[in-house]
Formats: structure tokens, sequence, C-alpha cells
């Protein structure tokens, strides 16, 4: 098997100039508006008496002919046009917030400094937003190890979190801190590099919990392993007054494509067979039960449904509210 590149910086395509993408050409129409800055974004619910904010640490631009398996450049471009988009098509990076009583939880760091300047890296200006400063946050619940869900855990070799738990799946830790598993498994040896910057100070510093099977974090806060994108990779269920909300991490990366079609896999899967099967399985299970979801690359706030279609599965973005709240009459 030819060694993969899967470092998401080498696969971006267009130049960021004064906040605007300008993509490469393709041929196929182009329905999608121009990007242009926006800085920090928040947008909060409530899951029983847990406020949950989705915090934006921006989006990146994605070359999907270059990253997406299992399907070919003119599928993917029908697809996209189906959903007025063409390739390259914005990622989000999103992460949450929980506000759990005294503790502050937040759902992945986003990708700090790792991708360079004007990609990502606006998650503290978001969570700023929020009203909160890093040294607040108590607990840091992490998806899986890849630099968009880990990177913002240390700044220039400090840690962020100083007061921060950071939980995280065992076999993650046990894959991506151990640069021998690189050839063993013919995987980006960036991704180590970088587990090793911004993962290990916490470990080195006894602030990681890792676990490797079905875990209470914290009262009303369940976290499961779904193997398959990476080893550890992980769900977290909060379960609040009869509500649920579930944080699916890297399941799914490309809404018009993958809930059409979900064996459709992408480079930065570490076992792309393992993650296509714990997808269809993963969207089957969410969609019977009806709970929102949580995601940290669907357009923000990347919160929503997932819904059983004709062809697949089909997306259902939260409502969006922005009023003061009263009781509904």
């Amino acid at each position: 098997m030819a060694v993969r590149s899967l470092m998401l910086s080498a696969l971006l395509v267009g130049l960021v100039t004064s906040g605007q993408v300008f993509a490469t050409s393709h041929s196929a129409p182009d329905h999608s508006p121009g990007i242009v800055q926006q800085g920090a974004d928040t947008y909060a619910v409530m899951i029983g008496d847990v406020r949950v904010t989705a915090l934006s640490d921006g989006t990146v631009p994605q070359d999907l002919h270059e990253l997406l398996h299992g399907i070919t450049n003119e599928k993917i471009d029908a697809m996209l046009e189906r959903a007025y988009l063409s390739n390259p098509v914005e990622a989000s990076i999103n992460a949450f917030l929980l506000e759990m009583g005294n503790r502050l939880v937040l759902v992945d760091t986003g990708v700090g400094p790792l991708f360079g300047p004007g990609l990502g890296n606006q998650l503290i200006d978001s969570l700023h937003a929020a009203g909160v400063e890093p040294e607040q946050i108590t607990d840091v619940l992490l998806t899986h190890v890849h630099s968009d869900h880990m990177g913002g855990l240390t700044r220039d070799g400090r840690i962020v979190f100083p007061n921060a738990t950071v939980h995280v799946g065992k076999p993650d830790v046990d894959f991506f801190l151990d640069r021998q598993n690189a050839e063993l498994v013919d995987y980006d040896i960036r991704y180590f590099d970088q587990a090793i910057t911004s993962l290990k100070p916490y470990v080195d510093a006894g602030k990681v919990d890792s676990f490797d099977r079905t875990t209470e974090i914290l009262p009303g806060l369940t976290a499961s392993l779904h193997p398959g994108h990476t080893p550890g990779s992980a769900f977290y269920t909060l379960e609040s007054q009869g509500q649920t909300l579930t944080f699916i991490g890297d399941i799914i990366h490309v809404a018009a494509v993958q809930f059409p079609d979900p064996s459709v896999t992408i480079a930065y899967d570490v076992n792309p067979e393992m993650a296509a099967s714990g997808r269809s399985k993963a969207f089957s299970v969410l969609a019977e039960e009806g709970d929102l979801v949580a995601v940290p690359h669907m357009p923000f706030p990347g919160i929503g449904h997932i819904r059983k279609a004709s062809e697949g599965y089909d997306w259902v973005p939260v409502e969006y509210g922005n009023r003061t709240a009263t009781e509904v009459r």
C-alpha cells in the first residue's frame, strides 16, 4: 500500500488572502457564495439544564478529489452540484462548550496554530465571545487525536488549558504517542509528531484520563469507543432531564457525499473499512433514535439530526433562534 499523505494542511487548495479563499478552477458550475472573514462565532442550545455552546475554530477548504476514496470524481461533482456546492468545499472546525454545574467542559480544541496563518485557530476568540477564559476549562473531551481536534491544547510549547483534565480514548494515546506506529500502519508521521507536541505535555503533567471502554466521564456524560477513523475515536453522550446530545467526532466529513453514501471514506481514516462500517452503523442507530448530534465538520454550529432518506441519510440542522428566551405560549 502506497504511503498516504494524510495531513489536511498539505491538501488544502486555494489561497487565503485577507480572509477570502480563491479556489482552483473546476469544471462543475460554482453555485457557492464567496467566503469572507467572519471571526469568532458561538451558538448555544439547552440540553435539559446543560447549556451547550458551539464554538467555531474557523473553516478550511478541502479538495475532495484528493481526499475522498471509493467514489469517482465525476460522482463527487454531481453530488456536490445537487447541494449547490463545488469542489473544493469549506469544512467547519467546530468545538463545543458544556456548562455542567461547577464544571466547564470543552469537546475538542480545534487546530490551534498547526495549519498555519488564516486556517482555523479561532477557538480562543470564540471561547472569549462566550465569556470563558481557557483557565476556567475543567475538562477537555477529545473525540480523537487528530490535529484539528487536539491542536489547540498547546501553543508555543505551553499548555493552554492548565486546569483541565483531558479525557481521550486510550487506543489513540497508545497509537499516536508511539512514532513507530507510523511505519507499521503506513500512516503520516506528522500526526504522531503533532500528538507528541500537543497531547504529550498533558500526559507528562498527569492531566490525561484515558479510557478503553464505555465510561461515565462526569454525571450525565458518557464516553464510548467507535474505532475506525482512529483506533480510539470516541463518542460522548450528554443526558439531562430526558434530553440527549451525542458528540460523534469524525464519522462524517462531507454531508453532501457521505450522508447519501456512507461507504465513501476519507484519506484521514486509519482503517477505512472499519470507518465505513462504523459510520453506517452509527447513522442507522442515530437516525432511529432521533436524538440530537453534534458534529465537528458540519457547517456551524454543527448540531442537528440524522434522518433516514430514500438514498442513505439526510442532515437536518437544529432550528435557528435569536431572541430572549421566554415561556412558550
